[in-house]
């Protein structure tokens, strides 16, 4: 299977790894038989580094529904993008089809999955975002040429995704690992522990994420130790983070984010990556 650069993220994503590649890059070992993301988001070091076998989860399931027509559907999801227009009436009559239950129902997964791809392009700073009942609630972003059909990278992410051997699962993060074996390798990505209250952003998947959350995590993390089992892990550079995983490898490295409410908040911030190898 050879390296395709042109396997990047397909949407954007709250918290997303592009710009931390080299960094985590750095980490990964280099001999992997399964490589396990419980996390997947946008997956921008699944696409990275290509593995050829790997278990990738999401509590969301719209974003597992879109990567399975990625591989399975990319004609038909590239042709159902072209209908959609860049209007704002359009875009809050698209997004209110998953208030009507059975609205949403009589959409194909092909036409789930082109929906939730438009929303993505076309939303306020490409914000996954939704609300307690689980419906989309980003706002319209106005961008004048966004790249909805995104032609280019689908078919790329979609060849990948059928050359290699790519095990979709959309359940709690736990789930994800059930059988997992010594040689396989984990890349946990959650959401982060708030920084301040005005960052505080789990809305992803409705239930959230909170700090009993970011335990249990902890827990798997200890658990996978335990059985010899190499992860690593991204979060925000936060006390209860530090302290939480002081048994454990702790890189302190800089990122750039966008999303705080606040302007004059944003800009680089520490995150720590987490590991339990050499």
């Amino acid at each position: 299977m050879k390296y395709n650069k042109l396997v990047t993220p397909v949407v954007k994503w709250v918290g997303g790894k592009r710009q931390l590649l080299p960094e985590i890059r750095k980490f990964i070992p280099s001999r992997i038989t399964t490589y396990y993301e419980p996390f997947i988001g946008g997956g921008a070091v699944l696409f990275d580094i290509q593995p050829k076998k790997a278990v990738i989860n999401d509590v969301n399931c719209e974003l597992v529904n879109l990567y399975e027509v990625i591989k399975d559907y990319p004609d038909e999801l590239i042709e159902d993008l072209k209908k959609h227009k860049n209007e704002e009436d359009y875009f809050y009559q698209l997004r209110e089809l998953d208030r009507v239950e059975e609205n949403y129902s009589k959409l194909s997964n092909i036409e789930k999955a082109s929906r939730i791809h438009y929303l993505n392009k076309t939303c306020y700073n490409g914000l996954f975002r939704v609300n307690r009942a689980g419906q989309f609630n980003s706002p319209f972003g106005r961008y004048k040429d966004p790249n909805i059909v995104n032609e280019i990278t689908i078919r790329a992410v979609s060849k990948y995704l059928n050359e290699a051997n790519i095990k979709f699962l959309c359940c709690d993060f736990e789930e994800s690992l059930k059988g997992i074996k010594k040689g396989a390798f984990v890349y946990f990505d959650p959401p982060y522990d708030p920084v301040s209250d005005s960052s505080s952003f789990t809305g992803y998947a409705k239930g959230g994420f909170n700090r009993s959350e970011q335990i249990r995590l902890k827990q798997l993390c200890d658990n996978l130790n335990s059985k010899g089992i190499k992860f690593l892990l991204s979060n925000s550079s936060t006390e209860f983070i530090m302290d939480l995983y002081r048994d454990y490898n702790i890189e302190i490295i800089q990122a750039k984010r966008a999303i705080n409410s606040k302007a004059d908040e944003r800009g680089e911030v520490d995150e720590v990556l987490v590991r339990n190898y050499e």
